[in-house]
């Protein structure tokens, strides 16, 4: 079995009993040949369907068991790098329309659905290694609204918990991993002063990058502010002098309306944006409703900032929070180049959700849910981990990630002409897959992203049962 295909990730999976590891298997296989498709659709008949179905609903199947094959193979792939980053990020899926039995709200009554918490695995070149770890909740009526009155308790009876939960799952990770960094990204949401005193204090600690988003204080009284006021942090990497200086492309984004507030976010133009570059080694006090029990951490604090922006409120400003150094330039705009890789799991969460169209899922009831979206994610990083082989490794042949009948089948197909003796390169073949997608393949065209490799995809394993039965080898 290759271990690029989808079939290999089920391939140790432990469920208790052959037969439901077995029926496992060939349902992702079922799932995977057509993401974008009700269960209903991408199952094989009505004895497949129903199944599918019985899995869904057996209790004795635990949904952390499913991803959990999934992710022992992800932890071969770790172990392969030098490097890998465990990206971790929150999503909503909104089942309003059709709520399961059991599913709560989200932001406010009425909106049924659940938060999908996920770590995520990344080498710093942005390939997706899998998925390690989800966290899936949910909020009764009692608790919205009430994220202020949250503020100040211990963290362990709220939602950021889920946070700290993370990164011990990184350090888990590192604890497994000896000769891989492990390197926990996280945005602002992930600024929890746990997590630095967690890091001081773990026997296997990964290192990470956080974005700040909290006015965090040094031990240092500030001599201007009255008997009570300390330094501030963002004052103090202001002072500082820039160490380097960058221009990136900056891609367009569509306004968007994010936070239970329905608070507009500006759209950006696509622009080519100067950034300067702030470090240094801090040391920070406890926030003040933890100094009792927190001790203080020393940090590396780095400041991304653009410069002559546009000023409509798009600017890149990025206070970064490491445990790495900051010693020389390199080491700082290594954690730049770190908290970047961070991004690629907002295409996940959109590949999860627009092409495996998780929300359109109709169950009867939570754990069933639970259970088919176990499944997704394992589809939604097959999609990904595809289109970044064909971009990053052209020169792979592409029998290491396709099967025969698949590859051959595509190239009959699309090309209309018999397929070569020797499996083509991945730059050759990743075009011809998504040109079934939509993708025109034109001149100065960019290379195709995931949409039009999942949507290929999904035709490709048609044509491939085809091949399997009629092609020219049977």
């Amino acid at each position: 079995m290759q271990p690029t295909s989808i079939a290999y990730e089920f391939q140790d999976i432990q469920l208790g009993d052959k037969r439901l590891n077995d029926r496992a298997e060939a349902l992702l296989a079922s799932l995977a040949a057509n993401p974008s498709a009700s269960i209903n659709e991408a199952c094989s008949g009505w004895d497949e369907t129903k199944a599918a179905y019985r899995l869904f609903d057996n209790p004795n199947v635990d949904p952390e068991a499913i991803l959990g094959a999934h992710a022992e193979k992800t932890l071969q792939r770790i172990k392969a790098q030098d490097t890998v980053c465990i990206a971790q990020d929150t999503t909503e899926l909104d089942y309003t329309a059709h709520p399961p039995g059991g599913v709560r709200n989200l932001d406010r009554l009425g909106r049924r659905g659940l938060y999908d918490h996920s770590h995520i695995a990344f080498t710093p070149e942005k390939l997706c290694l899998g998925v390690v770890g989800v966290k899936f909740y949910d909020r009764d009526k009692e608790a919205l609204g009430t994220s202020k009155k949250r503020e100040g308790q211990p963290l362990h009876t709220g939602e950021g918990q889920r946070w700290l939960d993370g990164y011990r799952k990184a350090c888990e990770i590192a604890g497994k991993c000896p000769e891989t960094q492990i390197v926990s990204l996280a945005d602002r949401e992930g600024d929890i002063y746990d997590i630095f005193v967690e890091a001081d204090q773990h026997e296997t600690p990964a290192q990470f990058v956080i974005r700040s988003q909290r006015k965090r204080s040094l031990p240092e009284k500030d001599p201007d502010g009255g008997p009570a006021a300390y330094k501030k942090m963002r004052a103090e990497i202001a002072s500082a002098q820039p160490v380097a200086y960058r221009e990136v492309q900056l891609p367009q984004t569509p306004e968007r309306t994010k936070g239970s507030g329905n608070k507009q976010h500006p759209g950006r133009e696509a622009r080519t944006a100067k950034l300067e570059i702030r470090a240094k080694r801090m040391t920070l006090r406890a926030p003040h409703n933890k100094q009792s029990s927190m001790p203080p951490v020393e940090i590396s604090v780095v400041w991304v900032s653009e410069i002559d922006g546009p000023g409509d409120g798009t600017e890149v400003d990025w206070l970064l929070l490491s445990s790495l150094p900051v010693d020389t330039i390199s080491q700082t705009l290594r954690i730049v180049d770190l908290y970047v890789a961070r991004w690629p799991i907002e295409v996940f969460f959109r590949v999860f959700k627009t092409g495996c169209r998780v929300e359109e899922i109709q169950l009867e009831a939570r754990d069933r849910l639970i259970r088919a979206l176990m499944f997704y994610k394992v589809i939604a990083w097959r999609i990904m981990f595809v289109t970044f082989l064909g971009r990053e490794c052209p020169e792979l042949p592409c029998d290491v990630v396709f099967s025969e009948a698949e590859w051959k089948s595509v190239w009959k197909v699309v090309e209309k002409t018999p397929p070569p003796k020797q499996a083509p390169e991945l730059s050759q073949f990743i075009p011809v897959l998504a040109t079934l997608g939509g993708y025109n393949h034109r001149e100065g065209d960019g290379p195709p992203g995931a949409e039009v490799i999942w949507r290929g995809t999904r035709r490709m394993l048609d044509f491939a049962l085809c091949w399997q039965a009629f092609g020219p080898d049977q």
